[in-house]
């Protein structure tokens, strides 16, 4: 991937319910190199790659990134579990690793953005 620079408009706050997640900007693949979730009314963005298998993705399908529960996010390829607001793996082969946080920005307007640079 060539290297991206600038900041990005994602969404609106307000476009994402609560316990919801959103995948963006896909790869040559077609899968999401990010994904953002909602949890408690705050915004947390978690790089689209399971710490289990380097780089696997972690979606079944478009945006499905939460359990059923909608409250830990969930690698359905691995079946691992983790916090939606730490990136913490509490279940399955990836116990005690981490997915790696994208920052993201919140503009006053509630524009949700990311600087290219950090996704790279």
């Amino acid at each position: 991937m060539s290297q991206m620079t600038g900041t990005k408009v994602l969404c609106h706050v307000d476009d994402l319910e609560e316990g919801a997640s959103k995948g963006f900007l896909e790869n040559d693949a077609g899968h999401d190199l990010f994904f953002v979730v909602k949890k408690e009314g705050e915004l947390y963005a978690w790089r689209n790659a399971c710490p289990h298998v380097d780089g696997a993705p972690m979606a079944w399908r478009r945006d499905a990134y939460m359990d059923a529960k909608k409250i830990h996010v969930t690698c359905h390829a691995h079946g691992a579990l983790f916090e939606a607001k730490t990136g913490l793996c509490i279940q399955g082969p990836c116990l005690g690793q981490s997915l790696e946080k994208v920052p993201v920005q919140i503009s006053e307007t509630g524009e949700v953005s990311v600087s290219l640079a950090d996704i790279n």
